[in-house]
């Protein structure tokens, strides 16, 4: 069992940045490719960035490339996205997942999650 927990979010003007955390408990993180999710009100879930397994290949959602950095500390169970240039587009509630059989190279699909956390608020004000 994978235990997801977010942190980081908060209110932040447009241009701003932030960086959010994932903590995972266990012994088995390194096993899991892991992804960030967001999902604005009234809209559905939606891929972020993923990153694989040791944090060689990463994969973004386009209109966060260039804006966002996803990456993993495997010895403290955590995975981060440090979010830059932010929009009032990318208010959301932001959530990390696991996945034990990503491949790579494509969009992670909520549906083929393991584990989920349960989010934390990033509000952007214009």
């Amino acid at each position: 069992q994978v235990q997801l927990v977010e942190s980081g979010g908060g209110l932040v003007q447009a241009g701003g940045s932030l960086r959010l955390s994932c903590v995972a408990s266990g012994r088995f993180f390194p096993n899991y490719s892991m992804g960030w999710f967001r999902q604005a009100p009234g809209k559905e879930r939606e891929f972020v960035a993923a990153i694989m397994r040791m944090g060689g290949n990463v994969y973004y959602q386009d209109s966060v490339a260039g804006r966002f950095t996803i990456s993993r500390n495997n010895a403290g169970n955590t995975v981060y996205l440090q979010m830059n240039s932010l929009q009032p587009d990318d208010t959301g509630s932001y959530y990390c997942a696991a996945d034990r059989f990503y491949s790579g190279g494509y969009p992670m699909d909520p549906r083929n999650m393991d584990y989920w956390g349960k989010g934390t608020l990033v509000t952007v004000s214009s």
